[in-house]
């Protein structure tokens, strides 16, 4: 409805304009809003003030121009001004619930669009090191990225999900001496234990599996243990695997995968990182200082110049990212996005300035980051720090053997990324209207409910009849519950243009407020076939609708609850 209104006011300017009362050469970006109250009218348009000043009219005298030239509509029954020109209209019954036809009809479609013209882009999230469990950071990692993604395709991206990881840094050295110690039988309170070693239990688990002579297998790697304890070599490789392969059944439970593992280590074992080196000192953009290479990533905007390499030859963390970028832009992505904790803040500005010294075409502002913000987990009020396995956090997998995949998912995602967030278990586990991912799933389930009443008591129904009587469906009820389900489109393209999945988690508890609202307030099996049938027909596009918004989220659409 927001284009049809658009191609209304587009006729009217080009009427004013063939009339002389507007100049020809004015060109008018034509925007609909909903209203925030519906004694408003149901769209507004604010194009009288966008246009007062190149028509050299009052914003009020030009909207009463623009509305005596628009054109009749029977979806449009009332055009009224407000305010110091604005537009408002309101539209028929039969408007409003056109919509519940476009949406059986669609079916799963509903919502989706080829906006993204199946361009390319990449989407890296987790991108956790190997050293431990998940931990909940990395999950709301896992569900905003995978949110996005589902987004993205939604709307017509070709996404491609990847993970990047390192296998042989720091950490991983001091993962592999930690498996080590407990391969010998020291544990973390002797004196022998590495000083920057891993405590978790885990550790153990790993070490029992290694003495064993086990493979373990990872999405991305496979490794047989070979008991030898002084081979550390094998102990770090083993490791690895052993952890790549608990994080993947961790995330194949959250329901995540991905298509592309992309290992830091290789940009070394390539001569990425000392190729991207010397094409930044040919840049110009590099200097020496106290035995250090910096770059002049003033130059691009950074308050200071950072350290590329330090004085004892090693480089900084941002050098890397770099050259794991130039790799991104050189695979073909049109588009990356970095879903990353906002502890990586600091490296946005780096990275970008590194990129725009190379002048490889690589457009300004590329890449796109998401960032998200800690979590805290409570439980009767208090916070929960540390997990049995982990020891000194609470692991994603926590949360989904307390609360389920389909609670934390939604959880993780329903606040915007860049704010804290509360986890609250008792609340995630309770079965209330209070919960939102109950009250959204029961709206579902709630729908389904009353289909099976109706075959319990031989009620029909009639989808065509229905959709032949949409005009019954005049109540205020039914009338705030069309409207709701005919923005849906709108939301999702805006939440994937803005990278903001919370937006359909909101939209979805809104949506389901209005069923339960409907539902309360009109009897659904009523004996007039034509009221059922049309009734019905409401009824089924909001369950088609909860569900589609539900999929977005990677949250289950449960029948029955």
């Amino acid at each position: 409805m927001k284009n049809h209104v658009a191609e209304l006011i587009g006729q009217a300017l080009a009427q004013l304009q063939a009339s002389g009362d507007l100049p020809a050469d004015v060109v008018a970006a034509i925007t609909i809003d909903h209203t925030k109250d519906k004694a408003h009218g149901d769209f507004a348009s604010n194009i009288a003030l966008a246009l007062a000043k190149p028509a050299r009219k009052p914003p009020r005298q030009l909207a009463e121009l623009i509305v005596k030239a628009l054109p009749a509509s029977p979806r449009v029954t009332k055009v009224e001004i407000a305010g110091p020109g604005f537009i408002n209209f309101f539209l028929s019954g039969a408007a409003q619930t056109a919509v519940v036809a476009e949406i059986l009809a669609a079916g799963s479609e509903f919502g989706r669009s080829a906006d993204g013209a199946r361009r390319k882009v990449q989407v890296e999230f987790v991108s956790a090191n190997p050293t431990g469990p998940l931990h909940v950071g990395h999950g709301r990692g896992a569900a905003v990225g995978d949110c996005l993604c589902r987004l993205l395709e939604a709307t017509g991206w070709d996404v491609t999900r990847e993970f990047y990881y390192n296998d042989a840094g720091v950490q991983i050295s001091n993962l592999a001496l930690s498996v080590q110690a407990r391969c010998r039988g020291i544990g973390p309170d002797d004196l022998d234990w590495p000083a920057d070693g891993y405590r978790g239990s885990y550790i153990r688990d790993v070490a029992d599996s290694y003495m064993a002579g086990e493979t373990v297998e990872a999405d991305d790697k496979r490794f047989t243990g070979t008991a030898d304890v002084e081979d550390l070599d094998a102990i770090r490789h083993f490791a690895v695997a052993y952890l790549r392969r608990e994080q993947d059944l961790d995330l194949r439970a959250f329901g995540v995968g991905f298509d592309v593992y992309f290992l830091e280590s290789s940009l070394y074992a390539e001569g990425k990182v000392a190729e991207i080196v010397e094409r930044l000192i040919a840049s110009g953009f590099t200097y020496e200082d106290g035995g250090a290479l910096w770059l002049k990533t003033t130059a691009f905007g950074d308050d200071k110049d950072r350290v590329m390499r330090k004085q004892d030859g090693t480089f900084t963390y941002f050098l890397p990212d770099v050259a794991y970028h130039v790799a991104k832009w050189h695979r073909g992505f049109q588009r990356v996005i970095n879903e990353q904790g906002a502890d990586h803040h600091s490296t946005i500005t780096r990275v970008r300035a590194g990129l725009q010294a190379l002048d490889i075409g690589i457009p300004q502002g590329w890449p796109d980051y998401v960032l998200h913000q800690m979590v805290t987990v409570m439980r009767g009020g208090e916070e929960v720090k540390i997990s049995k396995r982990a020891g000194s956090y609470v692991t994603l997998r926590d949360l989904i053997d307390e609360v389920g995949r389909d609670a934390t998912r939604y959880f993780l995602a329903a606040r915007r990324s860049d704010s804290q967030l509360t986890f609250d278990i008792d609340l995630a586990r309770a079965q209330t209207n209070d919960n939102p991912v109950y009250y959204i799933q029961y709206a579902h389930a709630r729908v389904c409910s009353v289909l099976r009443q109706a075959q319990e008591k031989s009620l029909t129904w009639n989808t065509a009849n229905g959709l032949a009587k949409l005009e019954k469906l005049d109540s205020e009820h039914e009338q705030a519950l069309s409207n709701q389900l005919a923005r849906y489109p709108e939301l999702v393209a805006i939440a994937a243009k803005n990278l903001e999945p919370h937006l359909v988690a909101q939209y979805l508890r809104d949506l389901a407020g209005n069923l339960h609202g409907w539902y309360h307030a009109e009897q659904f099996l009523v004996e007039d076939a034509d009221v059922r049938d049309a009734r019905l027909a409401l009824a089924v596009a909001t369950r088609q609708v909860l569900r589609n918004g539900l999929d977005l989220l990677g949250v289950s659409a449960p029948e029955e609850m």
